[in-house]
């Protein structure tokens, strides 16, 4: 009996002493950030700017590889099925949350087949319109479009992505009905929300800033808590007089469930290092990202809540991607 229950507390103290060596020598290899989006806008911001700081402090190369397509579904999926071994990452945004509330099945459990390891930033909403609409307000905006309903366009990244439930909160919020107006990414948004073809969007602002500065956008709003540098002229939400919206989109990182995790409280450790840095907070601001520190914990109980707060709104505007 003795013989017996020493094996097995030897075999249960090698199991927890091998758990832990992988944290101990990692990272031993070059590390795959894998983004589900195209290289463009501000998920690929956020995670260059984070690879090449991981890069400096672990001492290994940090490898962005861009794999866009399905609604950031097949590049989720390819991180769902790597080895949890801290060697592929996904690096992605609110998306994460959303697209699983709005697709009929994934190949993928969110919640199950992922631990998350940090928040990054968030990018705020800015509110866009077309020139020629004769507006110069949020509730300029409100009053116009409740005048005419159903009569405006609003284009989106895609369906069920953050600017397609940034347009259904707004509208939920301000009995505003617009029609809907989906596109693939935030370029062609951009291209014909100028060109007229739609009357407003909300994006992000990397996406809009540069047409705003020229002339050819317009901006009424960010759904940040404060102004943002890049454009220090457009007030916030709270300023515009509808303080309850703030629809956002974090970015954030996730190992394989099952990583062990001194892994992933070695990545969360150093991300918060990086992120508490003037020179990183900086070069987010700088391209319109908000610094956005959370632990492992505090990302999993952010998840929760913005799947049940989102999940509803979904269901009641019957947002589903196989019928769109």
């Amino acid at each position: 009996m003795r013989s017996v229950l020493s094996l097995l507390m030897t075999a249960a103290t090698s199991l927890a002493a091998a758990q832990h060596v992988p944290a101990l020598d990692y990272p031993n290899k070059p590390i795959k950030l894998i983004l589900p989006t195209t290289p463009a806008g501000s998920v690929d911001t956020g995670a260059r700017l984070l690879a090449d700081k991981l890069r400096e402090r672990l001492g290994k190369p940090v490898i962005v590889e861009n794999r866009p397509g399905a609604n950031t579904i097949i590049g989720t999926n390819a991180v769902a099925k790597a080895q949890p071994d801290g060697y592929t990452l996904l690096f992605v945004s609110s998306s994460h949350v959303l697209v699983p509330l709005v697709a009929s099945k994934l190949p993928y459990d969110p919640i199950k087949d992922f631990a998350p390891v940090g928040t990054v930033a968030y990018t705020p909403f800015v509110m866009v319109t077309h020139p020629s609409l004769p507006v110069s307000s949020v509730r300029q905006f409100i009053t116009y479009a409740q005048s005419r309903p159903g009569e405006l366009n609003y284009g989106s990244s895609g369906v069920g992505l953050g600017s397609h439930i940034a347009g259904e909160v707004f509208s939920a919020m301000t009995k505003v009905r617009m029609q809907h107006i989906p596109y693939k990414g935030g370029g062609q948004v951009m291209a014909e929300l100028i060109g007229g073809q739609v009357q407003v969007s909300w994006n992000s602002v990397s996406a809009v800033a540069p047409h705003v500065r020229s002339g050819k956008l317009k901006a009424l709003a960010v759904s940040a808590e404060s102004r943002v540098a890049a454009l220090p002229e457009v007030p916030t939400f709270g300023e515009a007089g509808l303080a309850d919206y703030q629809e956002r989109a974090w970015l954030g990182l996730f190992a394989p469930a099952g990583t062990p995790k001194p892994i992933i409280d070695k990545l969360s450790a150093e991300m918060t290092a990086i992120l508490s840095t003037p020179g990183i907070r900086n070069a987010l601001e700088a391209q319109g990202l908000v610094p956005f520190i959370s632990t492992p914990e505090q990302f999993t109980a952010l998840i929760k809540k913005e799947t049940d707060g989102l999940a509803p709104i979904v269901k009641a505007a019957n947002i589903r991607l196989d019928s769109n």
